[in-house]
């Protein structure tokens, strides 16, 4: 389909002026720095992943370096990023495109979204900034620029919705100049066409904007309906031994801080100082340690009230019978590991 005339090319003399240029991932463009800043920045802000992704490139400067790690490590300069899935999903991703793609990303959207954690997005990211090949996106700035231009009614999450985008993104993205055409319209809706307070005195759009006509760019995109969130409580046991090492519990590969390394949790506080009293704990008497007491962290679909169980063993550090799963671990001079935010709130 050609695009609406006048959208891209307003759009792309705006970036040419206005667009950003100077990111880190924008330098040295390859597959391998575009799928790993596009993994980063979903559902995070740009200058929260800036530092993220330049520790990440410096310790794994290519896709062989990646695979080649081990999941600790790359969990490890996750931590504090959230949604932990996705580093999963990278570093699996990495291994396949190495073990069976000779190290080569795949310059379609159907193969790139076939490998792990590659949605359509993603891969319309990677083949028109990387390959400069024509590849929708629709992350959620575009979602949100193309939501108000069209004024559409709904939810951007629901199947429905994505479809009318989706189309819209197809009408209007050109043949020409597609990556810079790519990451105009993600500056847009990160500079100007922002949720709150949109620019639209400047942005190069408003004519043709239906919201803006309308004036109801508060009322576009739809908001998602609100659904209270359950509330969870859960004790963590930060049990120290003689040493001032901390007993850690590495989690499942799969489910909420999948893959990190945690501490020891259950729903009653007593139960879980009975499940570790081989260790001989004596709980300190204080439920406040160094300041820290007990607080909620949310996930998407519910919060989460964490109590901190405070203990000394009268033990040294024994020798641990499974090491894949337990290990101490020293705040004072930590392990390069995966932990959770909520965890690393509590050690140090």
């Amino acid at each position: 389909m050609t695009d609406t005339p006048g959208f891209s090319a307003a759009l792309l003399a705006w970036f040419d002026q206005h667009g950003r240029k100077d990111l880190p991932w924008q330098q040295a463009i390859s597959p391998y720095r575009v799928w790993v800043s596009e993994i980063m920045l979903q559902q995070t802000q740009v200058s929260t992943v800036i530092p993220y992704f330049e520790r990440f490139i410096a310790s794994f400067p290519n896709v062989e370096a990646l695979a080649g790690a081990e999941q600790d490590e790359v969990l490890h300069h996750w931590t504090g990023l959230g949604y932990y899935a996705r580093a999963r999903n990278l570093h699996a991703c990495a291994k396949r495109v190495v073990d069976e793609l000779d190290g080569k990303f795949p310059c379609s959207v159907d193969a790139l979204t076939d490998l792990s954690g590659i949605g359509r997005s993603t891969a319309g990211a990677i083949v028109s900034i990387a390959f400069g090949e024509r590849a929708l996106i629709l992350d959620g700035n575009v979602k949100r620029v193309l939501a108000r231009y069209y004024a559409v009614e709904g939810w951007t999450g629901q199947a429905k919705v994505q479809d009318q985008l989706w189309q819209h993104a197809d009408h209007n993205t050109p043949t020409l100049r597609i990556a810079d055409y790519t990451q105009a319209i993600m500056d847009l809706g990160a500079k100007l066409c922002t949720r709150s307070r949109p620019g639209c005195e400047t942005c190069p759009l408003q004519a043709g904007c239906q919201a803006y006509a309308r004036e109801e760019t508060k009322r576009f995109p739809n908001p998602k309906p609100k659904k209270k969130l359950p509330i969870r409580h859960t004790c963590l046991l930060i049990l120290k031994n003689q040493q001032g090492e901390v007993l850690l519990e590495k989690r499942p590969p799969i489910g909420i801080w999948g893959g990190l390394w945690s501490l020891p949790q259950h729903e009653d506080s007593n139960t879980l100082l009975e499940t570790f009293s081989h260790y001989q704990p004596a709980r300190m008497e204080s439920s406040q340690v160094n300041g820290k007491t007990g607080f909620r962290h949310t996930f998407s679909h519910f919060h989460l009230d964490i109590e901190p169980v405070y203990a000394r063993s009268s033990q040294p550090a024994p020798t641990l019978h499974e090491p894949e799963r337990w290990r101490w671990f020293d705040p004072r001079n930590p392990d390069a590991i995966g932990l959770a935010a909520p965890i690393k709130k509590l050690l140090f």
